[in-house]
């Protein structure tokens, strides 16, 4: 082979090789699963469910867990699409509606994230041994910072990372993805939300600081 037919194929593999590189996704559009939640440098800490609507969207989830030594459970309704979330507490029928910033929607890579790496969680020896992921990073309103993990194949989120200066650490977990929504009912505030009035804060919250709320009333409280 000639020194142009190297190069060719030389070129023709580096071609393929940026063709390869892993570029910002979104997540299938209807979606249910599992969560954890550790928020405010580990002053909570919870499980439960999560529901993602990307046609409308909008997120539901249900969390059971600990703030301090005090358990709670807490169930958050985010529109996006309306730039508010709600707080519904049913042991009291009673309901908080408060401003969302929806700059980063969580079931994406935002375009303007980076990519850190791409590794195998697990083993890549075997088939069925691991998964092939991509970790993002990039920047959050206020001064933050966030890091993600998405799925190679399919683009299903696993982790999000994100600290701000007012909120700290907040790690979120996501498990047992199925693709689809089963209740559409998930999506709708209830009844007793209709004459919740939108709480003024000085900020919107993010999905990772929607909860530093419920840790710093706590710490007032102890």
């Amino acid at each position: 082979m000639n020194v142009l037919g190297v190069l060719s194929c030389l070129s023709l593999l580096l071609a393929a090789a940026v063709a390869q590189d892993p570029k910002p996704c979104v997540s299938p559009p209807l979606m249910s699963g599992g969560v954890s939640v550790m928020a405010a440098n580990g002053l909570v800490m919870s499980t439960g469910t999560i529901s993602y609507d990307a046609f409308g969207q909008k997120m539901r989830i249900r969390n059971f867990g600990l703030v301090g030594n005090q358990t709670f459970a807490l169930d958050q309704l985010m529109l996006f699409s309306q730039k508010v979330y709600y707080e519904i507490d049913w042991s009291k029928l009673s309901c908080k509606k408060k401003a969302l910033d929806t700059t980063f929607i969580p079931m994406q890579v935002p375009s303007d994230a980076k990519l850190m790496g791409q590794v195998f969680m697990g083993s890549s020896s075997s088939w069925g041994m691991g998964v092939l992921v991509n970790t993002w990073h990039g920047d959050l309103p206020h001064n933050g910072k966030h890091m993600t993990v998405f799925t190679e194949v399919g683009c299903i989120p696993m982790t999000f990372t994100a600290y701000t200066p007012a909120s700290g650490w907040t790690i979120v977990s996501t498990f047992n993805w199925v693709l689809g929504n089963t209740n559409p009912m998930d999506y709708i505030p209830p009844f007793f939300c209709a004459k919740s009035k939108l709480e003024e804060t000085e900020t919107p919250d993010t999905m990772f600081t929607a909860l530093e709320s419920l840790a710093m009333k706590t710490k007032k409280e102890e």
